[in-house]
């Protein structure tokens, strides 16, 4: 017990002692032993690096997971090394709800069906989701999180023992200074007419003294010294290592970037899919409206201005002058001629996979040729590229002329 109480109070001694020098550095009342250039550099780089490396983690957590609350909970799941227990994405709990709307309203029914085809995509949206959350977690999280609790905390603390070293470094040099300056003093030329010899030989074994704690301090600073420069070169090897550090972020982003593109590649496709297939069902469900409420035909759907959904081309009576094939609304491209007039120049703004040979597959930023024909759908023109021809959604196209 005496010797950890000695120990204890040495301990304290050393860390006040370290404490005054540095505050006296800060105020420039005590030299400081000051690193070079490139030295400087790399710990400006490192600390650059945890830095950005935290903000970007964090970041990355929230657009992962935006309920704060469930944050919390992950992280002391994972303090307390337990399993994360399973969450239910906002995509899959939706698809849930209208799965069960459904059911209660009859599947039979248009907006059933339709709750069930939108449900069915939601949950392919939020199992998509998960994946894609499990992907970015493994493949750019745990990197940086890795390097966070393990590389920096090394860092951090060999560089707190470079700087113990270089205040005990500091301190040696202090010490060797007083000391050189009271050997001076002491050894100054004596009063040989000194009357009083016994101040002769006083001042002599002063010097003889300060001259033992010359070298003495000399020794110290020497050891002290080795020790500051073989901590500074462990502190240097792990600081370049900075550099490694930042390839394997820079894979890691890499794979993030890859995951991500990959998700939203399949939300595209999914919602596309949707679209087609809520394109094919909203047509039969608006034309059994129409045959019910005359007053509907005079008015097209209020959703086909905002999303480029894909209709199916309702049934029209026939025409004069105008081919059967597009009043019974079943068109053939082959039979179908331009107008002498009233055709348009048009821009592709999306991709668009054509679902039957009526239809004109688009490719996104071409230019085509489209028209109207009388009786057609208003959400749709005919499109001609080259020797090509077909039905194409308006709400795919910019008309320039």
């Amino acid at each position: 017990m005496e010797f950890n109480v000695k120990k204890l109070a040495s301990d304290a001694g050393v860390f006040f002692s370290r404490a005054m020098q540095f505050t006296e550095e800060k105020l420039g009342q005590a030299e400081k032993t000051e690193l070079d250039a490139h030295f400087e550099n790399l710990l400006a780089r490192a600390d650059c690096t945890k830095n950005w490396t935290e903000k970007i983690l964090r970041q990355t957590e929230v657009l992962l997971q935006p309920n704060p609350s469930a944050r919390v909970e992950e992280f002391l799941y994972e303090k307390l090394d337990r399993k994360v227990p399973s969450r239910v994405t906002n995509g899959e709990l939706l698809a849930q709800y209208m799965t069960e709307a459904a059911n209660d309203f009859g599947p039979g029914t248009p907006y059933g069906k339709t709750l069930i085809k939108v449900g069915e995509t939601q949950r392919r949206l939020g199992a998509a989701e998960r994946e894609f959350i499990r992907s970015a977690s493994i493949n750019f999280l745990t990197p940086l999180r890795n390097f966070l609790e393990g590389d920096w905390r090394t860092i951090s603390k060999e560089r707190r023992i470079l700087q113990n070293r270089r205040l005990d470094l500091d301190a040696c040099k202090a010490r060797l200074k007083k000391a050189k300056a009271a050997e001076a003093k002491a050894a100054a030329v004596p009063d040989f007419q000194e009357t009083r010899p016994r101040n002769y030989v006083l001042s002599a074994s002063a010097s003889a003294l300060w001259n033992d704690e010359v070298e003495k301090a000399e020794h110290e600073l020497r050891l002290t010294q080795t020790e500051f420069d073989r901590q500074a070169e462990v502190t240097r090897l792990l600081l370049e290592g900075i550099s490694s550090t930042h390839v394997n972020h820079l894979r890691c982003l890499h794979e993030f970037v890859e995951s991500q593109t990959n998700y939203y590649a399949q939300c595209y496709q999914f919602m596309l899919d949707l679209q087609k297939q809520l394109g094919r069902f909203s047509g039969t469900f608006v034309g059994n409206a129409e045959s019910a409420s005359p007053a509907a035909a005079t008015s097209p759907p209020a959703a086909a201005a905002t999303l480029p959904a894909v209709p199916t081309i309702p049934v029209v009576p026939t025409i004069v002058g105008v081919p059967n094939t597009v009043a019974e609304g079943v068109l053939n491209p082959n039979e179908v001629k331009p107008p002498a007039s009233g055709t348009r120049r048009a821009r592709v703004l999306y991709d668009y996979e054509a679902a039957d040979s009526t239809e004109l597959a688009l490719l996104a930023d071409e230019m085509i040729t489209v028209y109207s024909l009388p009786g057609m759908d208003p959400d749709w023109l005919i499109g001609e590229r080259g020797n090509q021809k077909g039905k194409v959604p308006v709400t795919y196209l910019e008309l320039l002329s």
